[in-house]
């Protein structure tokens, strides 16, 4: 699962946690008839940002995030991890093959 953090410390380093795959959700939202983005990691407790530009808010979030999964491992409390999928793969969503031209 990683390396051990500190001496007698079975939980991953904080580097471990950094390089997780989080879920990141992020959608538009009009605010005062001005449309904003907002992102989140929802399995992180309070990591969300918002700005005008996509780009901006994914920049705000990462700062965020890299704050919230340092106070944590800082408090010695759990960092959550994220879960596991509900079931297997579904159909695939790739497109069919294009058959051969004769």
């Amino acid at each position: 699962m990683g390396e051990p953090g500190r001496a007698g410390d079975a939980r991953p380093d904080l580097d471990y946690y950094e390089a997780v795959p989080y879920l990141l959700v992020m959608e538009s939202v009009e605010r005062d008839g001005r449309w904003v983005r907002c992102a989140e990691y929802p399995e992180l407790p309070g990591c969300a940002a918002e700005a005008h530009s996509a780009l901006e808010a994914l920049r705000q979030l990462e700062t965020e995030r890299r704050r919230v999964l340092r106070r944590l491992w800082e408090r010695g409390e759990p960092i959550p991890v994220p879960r596991q999928p509900l079931r297997g793969p579904g159909p695939s969503l790739a497109p069919p093959a294009c058959p051969a031209r004769a």
